[in-house]
């Protein structure tokens, strides 16, 4: 009788435990988009793609940025940023389904420019970091 009871007991917390989740802890929310650069301060401008399992539901520019965005949708969107741009600093925050799938987005670089509209040579020690 103990063992049954034991038995019921563990079912029901181990249903208890996933019932009407998914496992992942999804949740709709906004994630930033962080620029690494070797010229901090120094690049008035940015070019870059988005890619991740779903598609953005916003993006917002950086304080201080201009933002010039294809129309989100899809797994994959274009940017363009335009301002000073300094390393270590949020240059956009985007809106995606899930905030726990952060790993899943990530960010390329197609072009950076400086003030006097002359381009980079990339990579050139520049990277985009996506993070909650």
């Amino acid at each position: 009788m103990k063992r049954l009871l034991a038995l019921t007991a563990c079912a029901v917390i181990l249903a208890g435990a996933s019932c009407g989740k998914d496992g992942t802890g999804s949740g709709a929310g906004e994630v930033s988009v962080r620029l690494t650069s070797p010229n901090s301060g120094a690049d008035s401008a940015i070019v870059f793609t988005i890619s991740g399992p779903a598609a953005l539901t916003s993006a917002t520019a950086g304080a201080g940025l201009r933002l010039f965005a294809q129309t989100l949708g899809g797994t994959t969107t274009r940017f363009a940023l335009t301002g000073r741009l300094t390393t270590s600093t949020t240059i956009l925050t985007i809106g995606v389904e899930n905030t726990n799938a952060v790993a899943q987005y990530s960010g390329s670089i197609e072009g950076v420019a400086q003030p006097n509209y002359v381009l980079r040579t990339l990579p050139g020690g520049y990277a985009l970091t996506v993070i909650k």
